[in-house]
């Protein structure tokens, strides 16, 4: 039956196979939506946009479309559009201190903290390390401080030294 149709029409057999598929399936979902379903339309929700409308016809008549919205009783446009909070932002306040400044072996954890790159726990370890093996005889002997790299002392090796 297929051999027959597909000189006819000029397709392959696979391809009558696939259209009558599809045309299948098509009456199948337009049976469903209109027959058993009743063809029910589509419920749409209406919006009132008598708010919005208003603060933006303050906005045009010379208040800020911000000002406009605060006397809607909301909050911000910035805040009801981009969605930001105000936050304060920390800030880097440490003061660098001088090169050759802090000595490695009496130097306090407020000492070390100071240093750009040494925090509360990188100062422990140096101060704990101190106590456990004795005075530093090199800088580079910082190396085998737990959290302390490379990279690490080079930031602040320059702020060191060593008596």
């Amino acid at each position: 039956m297929f051999k027959k149709l597909s000189i006819k029409i000029g397709f392959t057999e696979t391809e009558i196979k696939v259209l009558l598929f599809l045309i299948a399936i098509f009456l199948a979902g337009f049976t469903y939506i209109k027959v058993i379903r009743g063809g029910t339309e589509a419920t749409y929700k209406e919006f009132d946009y008598s708010k919005e409308e208003s603060s933006l016809l303050k906005s045009e008549q010379g208040d800020s479309l911000e000002e406009a919205s605060l006397s809607g009783g909301k909050d911000s446009i910035r805040k009801q559009v981009l969605e930001l909070k105000e936050k304060p932002y920390k800030t880097n306040t440490k003061k660098e201190p001088a090169e050759k400044s802090i000595n490695l072996n009496t130097a306090s954890r407020e000492e070390l903290m100071k240093i750009s790159g040494v925090g509360e726990k990188t100062a422990g370890n140096i101060f704990s390390y101190r106590e456990k093996e004795g005075k530093f005889k090199t800088l580079d002997e910082l190396m085998n401080v737990k959290g302390i790299g490379e990279a690490k002392l080079a930031k602040f090796k320059k702020y060191l030294f060593i008596k």
